[in-house]
């Protein structure tokens, strides 16, 4: 069973910067695809970022390009989201997500496995 673990959350001024971590364990092997989603208080989840683990290609949601990098580091098992620039709207729990697929990334359906969330806090 995969299992996904997040860090790096926490309450950072307006403008700050946070780094958020992924540890992808057990059936490492078989994910091709993560994705970083969001989930602010009354509002659907979101897609934020994505990454292919071999080729490295990404994607982003409009609201965060430019701000916001995703790496991955597969030998340590582990994708990351830099956030800079924050803003008081990125405020919300951010969860990883990982699939066996290269497929739609920016739908939350596509992704079986997920993290148990991290919340992030912007301060205006």
């Amino acid at each position: 069973q995969v299992q996904l673990v997040e860090s790096g959350g926490g309450l950072v001024q307006a403008g700050g910067s946070l780094r958020l971590s992924c540890v992808i364990s057990r059936g490492t092997l078989s994910m091709r695809q993560m994705g970083w989603f969001r989930q602010a208080p009354g509002k659907e989840r979101e897609f934020v970022a994505s990454i292919w683990l071999s080729s490295g290609n990404v994607d982003y949601t409009d609201s965060v390009k430019g701000r916001f990098t995703v790496s991955r580091d597969n030998p340590k098992n582990t994708v990351y989201l830099q956030m800079n620039s924050l803003k008081p709207e990125d405020t919300a729990v951010y969860y990883c997500a990982a699939s066996p697929y290269l497929s739609n990334r920016n739908d939350p359906k596509n992704y079986p496995y997920w993290g148990q969330g991290t919340q992030v806090t912007v301060s205006a």
